[in-house]
């Protein structure tokens, strides 16, 4: 596949925008992001606020029937809904072919979330955003894949 990037979307989360739902700042430092920011391609965006959840949030986990619930048994699964679908929309706004999203999220996992039991087990499994991106064809990496984008960046730049 080729991919002419002009932007690509990252979870604000990752660039220490305090949007989590404990509201903690947990910016990736690494090269390649600030490469990428210094390049003006990064577009920001967090599923969940665009949802309209606020921050700071009760944590919240895919149960296995597919809804997103919190530990206090709120469904909140519209919300996330909402937020995916607003994160495709500025995602084809935007032409966007490649996105970065935060590992284990219900909205933004790409390999892993946690389990639904809020005991901080890992499965394998993806988000809800990250569903929906790439069942609209954008290919969803993670933050520890940073150089796999960079990879596929320069590859479609040589070709």
């Amino acid at each position: 596949m080729k991919v002419n990037c002009y932007k690509i979307l990252i979870s604000a989360c990752l660039l220490g925008q305090r949007v989590r739902y404990d509201a903690k700042i947990k910016k990736c430092q690494h090269v390649l992001l600030e490469k990428w920011i210094q390049q003006g391609i990064v577009l920001p965006a967090c599923p969940e606020v665009l949802g309209g959840l606020p921050t700071p949030r009760p944590a919240a986990e895919i149960m296995i029937n597919g809804n997103i619930e919190t530990a206090q048994g709120e469904k909140v699964t519209d919300a996330f809904q909402e937020g995916a679908q607003k994160t495709l929309t500025l995602a084809l706004k935007h032409d966007i072919k490649i996105a970065i999203l935060t590992e284990r999220s219900p909205s933004c996992g790409s390999s892993e979330i946690y389990d639904g039991s809020f005991s901080r087990q890992i499965i394998d499994g993806q988000g809800m955003t990250t569903k929906l991106l790439r069942d609209n064809d954008i290919l969803v990496f993670n933050q520890f894949q940073l150089q796999a984008v960079e990879d596929l960046l320069n590859l479609s730049i040589g070709q």
